[in-house]
């Protein structure tokens, strides 16, 4: 998919996703670039009168969220929310996602249980028939050479995430490690889910399988999407 198809799908994702906030709610904002095209038309919405709050997931999310307009709120005020609007890096068939490519997935996956609903923007390229994507794992600092003995142990193949334009490890908003973990396809994510998150001094891993039953999944093409949904 050339870049500004790509673009393009992404902006009907969360253009689309934006349509279904309703008056007087509060919402969860995900971290990501097809979130913040969502963010950009909710903050359009908002000039011609819609009534929200966000939930961010991530400094980057607030500062977002700030810039077009939308009025934030927390966790603590609002522990149960109407519906989050996130991303993913992949969505199989049973709409079990990977997610954690910037780093936010915890902050995500609280906000996604706090939700009765869960909006998931992605492109087309997103979908994929197995999940096989690189699971990213935030750990405490001070077990992450035991984080990655076990991960080893489960099959993955453990990389410690470092900066781009910084000299050693990503510190995550939470102050904590990323280790990203290959495990090249996963046949059950909901037992690896599971058994990593057993692990002593793992916080949370990129799989995300218990919220399948209240995801909804708005896939851009170009600017036509499609809707997925288990219901």
């Amino acid at each position: 998919m050339d870049a500004s198809l790509l673009a393009e799908s992404k902006r009907t994702a969360g253009y689309r996703a934006a349509e279904m906030v309703e008056d007087g709610t509060v919402i969860g904002l995900g971290t990501g670039s097809t979130v913040f095209f969502a963010m950009e038309r909710l903050g359009e919405r908002i000039g011609d009168g819609l009534s929200i709050a966000g939930v961010p997931t991530s400094y980057q999310a607030a500062q977002r969220a700030r810039e077009y307009g939308i009025p934030l709120t927390t966790l603590d005020e609002h522990p149960e929310i109407a519906l989050a609007i996130d991303g993913a890096d992949q969505v199989d068939p049973g709409l079990c996602l990977i997610k954690g490519r910037g780093a936010a997935h915890l902050r995500e996956k609280c906000v996604a249980d706090a939700a009765d609903a869960v909006i998931i923007v992605i492109d087309a390229a997103k979908m994929t028939g197995r999940l096989d994507a690189v699971v990213p794992v935030e750990v405490l600092p001070f077990a992450c050479g035991l984080v990655s003995r076990r991960l080893k142990d489960l099959g993955g193949l453990p990389a410690l995430r470092e900066g781009v334009k910084k000299d050693g490890p990503i510190i995550t908003d939470n102050g904590n490690f990323v280790i990203d973990s290959d495990f090249g396809e996963i046949p059950d994510p909901v037992s690896l889910e599971r058994q990593i998150a057993g692990i002593p001094g793992v916080l949370g891993s990129g799989l995300f399988t218990t919220f399948s039953g209240k995801i909804r999944v708005v896939v851009g093409e170009g600017r036509e999407f499609r809707i997925v949904s288990l219901q």
